[in-house]
């Protein structure tokens, strides 16, 4: 079954990126810095990664997705919830969403060493 491409506010067609660098620069410029910035945080502590698009969003990928991230309005997304490694679980517990999906608020650090711990302890699950 062949999937229709979202629409927008307007009633537009809009597709899905196709790169990382694609889905940064539909993003609000105000973001656009800090995504960069957690791409890098990640592709430098997961070097092997492959960077893909997956549900629309970026990830990166070995065996498995290691990490999801993603804009919005208030806040960056990180994904999937992290299990298995207590002091990480606890680093990020204030960062945690209803599901345990992480928000980091854009009004606020983001905590970039936390997010490359996570890239690091999701890249040797997946492994």
């Amino acid at each position: 079954m062949k999937r229709k491409p979202s629409r927008t506010a307007a009633g537009g067609r809009r597709t899905r990126p196709k790169t990382i660098d694609e889905y940064i620069g539909r993003c609000a410029p105000g973001a656009q810095p800090i995504l960069r910035r957690v791409r890098a945080t990640i592709a430098t502590a997961v070097p092997d990664a492959v960077e893909t698009i997956s549900y629309g969003i970026p990830a990166f990928k070995l065996r498995r997705i290691v990490v999801y991230f993603a804009a919005f309005t208030t806040h960056i997304g990180l994904y999937p919830p992290v299990k298995g490694d207590p002091g990480i679980e606890k680093a990020a517990a204030r960062y945690a969403g209803p599901k345990g999906n992480l928000r980091f608020p854009l009004d606020r650090r983001i905590p970039y060493g936390l997010i490359a711990r996570i890239a690091k302890f999701r890249a040797r699950q997946s492994r």
